[in-house]
């Protein structure tokens, strides 16, 4: 069966990002001179929820491109908003387990208007994605993704992965300083595909003593993102470079990472060659930063397909 007629198999978080606004400079209000007793309370006026996770963002974004990817991932007590939400988008959430006497994982984020941030995770049942097993999903997935997680989560899960025969991409994120350079080299030995940022995959380079060219000999495509630079491919003993889609606003950049995944995968399902793919990937990514939140965007297919013809010079579909 092709690649393209079967499901992508998303393991990462589900989580609630509450994003708090301060009006006013963390800098008037903290003294250095005693930061080692800091004690400090910001009044924070404005104040919203927004729906997140690297699986809830990838999965969001596949939608989008009409695929049905599964999200694999764990959630808490307070899940109920999440799951009617997913619901509603037509995500199924069979393989979303919810873990008793916890809560859902989430961040605390507080912004001055420096744009500084202090920010709180709090892991919750993401703690417990081992409990989910990529076999349960197995038969109908043709490219899975181990995305940020808990640690023994992304562990299992890439080792079953490999167990299936499924190809994935290993994608670290945030989570990739949970991880020795032994153990990043055996995520890789795994997969076939590792996507990272620019800070990522350099700090991979050091923790396993590889140049970052050597890490893509390990799998068949290693992706990098760099931000507003664009980013780079390195498959098949090249490196293609991919420049960004022209963003029409700059908003917020959370999720982006996400989005852009959502197009590899797209792309990957598909049988698209890398150009194509990252074309898709990078014009995702500026979707997402013309909106506030991970997941508020709402381009349809067709206007997916129009921009990136505009964009590109090419059809898409």
């Amino acid at each position: 069966m092709p690649l393209s007629a079967r499901n992508a198999l998303i393991c990462g978080s589900i989580a609630y990002d509450n994003i708090m606004v301060f009006p006013d400079r963390f800098r008037n209000h903290i003294l250095p001179e005693k930061i080692h007793i800091l004690n400090v309370a910001f009044l924070v006026p404005a104040m919203r929820r927004e729906f997140g996770g690297c699986a809830g963002n990838i999965a969001y974004n596949l939608k989008l491109l009409g695929d049905d990817p599964l999200i694999m991932a764990t959630v808490g007590d307070d899940a109920a908003p999440y799951l009617e939400r997913l619901a509603r988008l037509g995500l199924a959430t069979a393989h979303v387990r919810q873990v008793p006497d916890t809560f859902t994982a989430q961040a605390f984020i507080t912004t001055d208007l420096d744009d500084n941030q202090i920010t709180a995770f709090h892991p919750g049942a993401m703690s417990f994605s081992q409990q989910n097993r990529v076999q349960d999903a197995a038969a109908s997935v043709g490219l899975g993704i181990v995305a940020p997680d808990g640690r023994e989560g992304m562990l299992q899960h890439a080792r079953e992965f490999a167990e299936a025969n499924i190809p994935f991409i290993f994608d670290p994120g945030q989570g990739l300083p949970l991880f020795n350079g032994e153990e990043l080299l055996h995520f890789l030995a795994l997969a076939d595909y590792a996507c990272m940022n620019d800070y990522e995959a350099q700090l991979a380079a050091e923790r396993t003593g590889l140049a970052v060219a050597e890490l893509a000999e390990q799998v068949r495509a290693l992706v990098v993102t760099r931000g507003g630079d664009g980013s780079d491919i390195y498959a098949e003993g090249e490196k293609i470079s991919i420049r960004c889609a022209v963003p029409r606003a700059l908003l917020d950049p959370t999720g982006c990472g996400d989005a852009y995944r959502a197009g590899l995968i797209h792309g990957i399902l598909n049988g698209w060659d890398w150009q194509k793919s990252g074309q898709l990937a990078a014009l995702m990514g500026a979707y997402k930063i013309e909106s506030q939140g991970p997941q508020n965007h709402t381009p349809s297919r067709a206007e997916i397909a129009e921009r990136y013809r505009a964009e590109f010079g090419a059809p898409l579909w």
